[in-house]
């Protein structure tokens, strides 16, 4: 487990602090990539990967405010997913904090490769050193028109 402290918030891979109902409403009700996801895809995918939970620290609770959970192998690369700060929560800094944060983590230091897929927060990662493909020719997919059948 790996976990950070920032004022009131924490950032914590203990996946039993994760509040799925937060998870799966931000992705299946506001995000744009992942649109009609159901529960069990989104556990199956924290089951999966390393999951990193923002949380804000009242005097008794863990809030989740945030997530984002990462795809690697732990030696050469690593896919950057489903991040996310609920609105009410934005301007704070956090996804600064979270990004810093996965980018710290022991276990993903030394990687050949770091991935992402955004729409709108290139500023963001650009701070932490991502930038567009240098030769997007070479990489493929398979993408899937309507995985959830929405």
């Amino acid at each position: 487990m790996f976990e950070v402290q920032k004022d009131n918030f924490l950032i914590s891979t203990d996946k039993s602090k994760l509040q799925i109902n937060v998870i799966h409403d931000y992705l299946n009700n506001h995000s744009y990539w992942a649109k009609g996801i159901p529960v069990e895809i989104v556990q199956r995918s924290i089951d999966h990967s390393m999951a990193f939970g923002i949380y804000h620290q009242t005097e008794n609770q863990l809030v989740q405010v945030g997530f984002c959970r990462v795809t690697s192998d732990l030696a050469t690369f690593a896919y950057l997913a489903d991040v996310f700060v609920l609105e009410a929560y934005r301007g704070n800094g956090l996804s600064k904090f979270l990004v810093e944060t996965v980018l710290k983590h022991p276990d993903l230091q030394g990687l050949r490769r770091w991935i992402l897929a955004t729409w709108d927060a290139h500023g963001l990662y650009a701070q932490y050193g991502f930038e567009a493909l240098d030769k997007p020719e070479n990489f493929m997919q398979i993408k899937a028109v309507n995985p959830y059948n929405i």
